[in-house]
């Protein structure tokens, strides 16, 4: 066999052997990629029935109640509204009318209605932090107004025309 035939045949094992290893690893990381949809989005059927994904938004005013070892409350974007259900003690800065991302999926409830049953509850870090995919999700259904520093940086404030703002925090 030439030299020439050599290389060319290890240069397409090589290739085969990366081709392989990419694939492998995607498949590896499938099951870890955890997509980010709003009440509107799982309304509409986006979100995946099966699957753990993040649903963000506000979280309603007056909607969180205490139950048996947790929290109910209801995230919304302004346009929906999905209850969620969380087991354990939610985090200190958790407040209504505030920006939430919980982590976890889909369960149909007793009376027929679809329920988000939350693993993890992520909560905005400082009054004036909202997480970019909730800030990009109340831009598009006309819910934001911008800060006015022509920054990217997810702060500016909902816009509560109509809406009382009481920032009401879940006391324990």
């Amino acid at each position: 066999m030439k030299i020439k035939h050599r290389r060319i045949y290890f240069i397409l094992f090589l290739l085969v052997m990366v081709g392989l290893a990419v694939g492998l690893t995607l498949y590896g990381l499938r099951d870890g990629v955890s997509y980010f949809y709003s009440p509107t989005d799982v309304k509409m059927g986006k979100a995946d029935k099966v699957r753990i994904f993040r649903l963000g938004g506000v979280v309603k005013n007056n909607s969180a109640k205490k139950n048996s070892g947790g929290i109910d409350f209801v995230v919304t974007d302004f346009v929906n509204e999905m209850a969620v259900s969380y087991h354990g003690l939610p985090p200190s800065l958790f407040r209504e009318n505030s920006g939430v991302i919980a982590t976890g999926h889909l369960v149909k409830g007793d009376d027929g209605t679809t329920i988000f049953v939350a693993n993890e509850i992520l909560a905005k870090h400082d009054e004036n932090y909202m997480p970019p995919e909730v800030v990009k999700k109340l831009k598009e259904s006309g819910e934001w107004r911008d800060d006015g520093t022509g920054n990217n940086s997810g702060q500016g404030q909902l816009n509560n025309n109509d809406k009382k703002n009481s920032g009401g925090e879940v006391t324990w």
